[in-house]
């Protein structure tokens, strides 16, 4: 599943990111890594930035970077 496609309040682990370049850095230097623990907290209107916490803070992505991102939820 991708992080694009969770609801708000889900919580999942992510499992892979599929992005390449300078989103992957970015992702990385945000603490988006493979194993951490995300909260879908919010998503805008039109579905498109997505509000995540991770690491205890918030982190607002594009629903393309959302979908580069390979997740497990977590019941």
């Amino acid at each position: 599943m991708r992080l694009s496609e969770l609801k708000v309040g889900q919580r999942a682990k992510i499992i892979a990111i599929h992005a390449s370049g300078q989103i992957k850095r970015r992702l990385f230097d945000m603490g988006v890594l493979s194993g951490e623990t995300i909260r879908v907290e919010k998503v805008a209107p039109l579905g498109d930035p997505i509000d995540i916490v991770v690491k205890n803070y918030h982190l607002s992505l594009r629903k393309s970077e959302a979908q580069s991102i390979e997740v497990e939820v977590m019941e």
